[in-house]
């Protein structure tokens, strides 16, 4: 469980990171993704995002094993 949510957690940074790239194929931008300005900056938590190449990352590497 733990590495579970250790893997999530730095998906999320990883993703935050990339945002402004991959915000112009669309992810970043889906429902569950959460942004907000707060003191002038925009912060973006992809949470749908992360989830969703989470899972898409999970099947290929079961496909692949």
């Amino acid at each position: 469980m733990i590495r579970w949510v250790l893997t999530i957690f730095v998906a999320l940074i990883v993703f935050t990171a990339l945002l402004p790239w991959l915000e112009k194929i669309g992810i970043g931008r889906l429902p569950g993704d959460l942004r907000f300005k707060l003191f002038g900056r925009v912060f973006s938590l992809p949470f749908a995002s992360t989830i969703l190449l989470s899972l898409l990352v999970l099947l290929i590497a079961r496909f692949l094993k």
